[in-house]
């Protein structure tokens, strides 16, 4: 069976870190793969605001949807271990863009990488819209 496999670029755009919680682990008692998709989200979210976006304007109901996520799983991480996720936006789209994640823990372990599909989206219209030569500037760090 073919395996997933997440290209890293060469270059991260960001990076932050994100501790992983007692609530994280599974029956493993090692980092669940659920919750590692909820600390994905949240370091989007640190990344889009750092590049002047939100996931969802309230205000304007423009922001993204995502497409699809893949993640490849490469070591264990652990209660208490802080994860540094590094992230880039790449293969850009008319609608949309991928997120790129690289998550290693404090020791520089790799845990995984990961990727998101990202499109933009109007919530009030409910349909993609254009991605903004401008965001998709930002997102590139031009």
């Amino acid at each position: 069976m073919p395996r997933i496999k997440v290209n890293l670029p060469e270059n991260f755009l960001f990076s932050t870190e994100i501790h992983v919680r007692i609530t994280d682990l599974n029956y493993g008692a090692h980092l669940g793969n659920d919750a590692l998709l909820g600390i994905l989200h949240e370091a989007r979210v640190k990344f889009l605001q750092q590049v002047g976006s939100m996931e969802v304007d309230r205000a304007t109901g423009k922001g993204h949807i995502m497409a699809d996520v893949a993640i490849e799983y490469k070591g264990e991480a652990f209660y208490g271990d802080v994860l540094r996720i590094e992230m880039a936006a790449n293969d850009f789209s008319r609608y949309g863009f991928d997120l790129v994640y690289w998550v290693r823990n404090q020791d520089g372990r790799e845990i995984a990488r990961a990727k998101t599909g990202m499109l933009a989206f109007d919530y009030n219209t409910r349909k993609l819209m254009p991605l903004p030569t401008e965001y998709a500037q930002r997102l590139r760090g031009e």
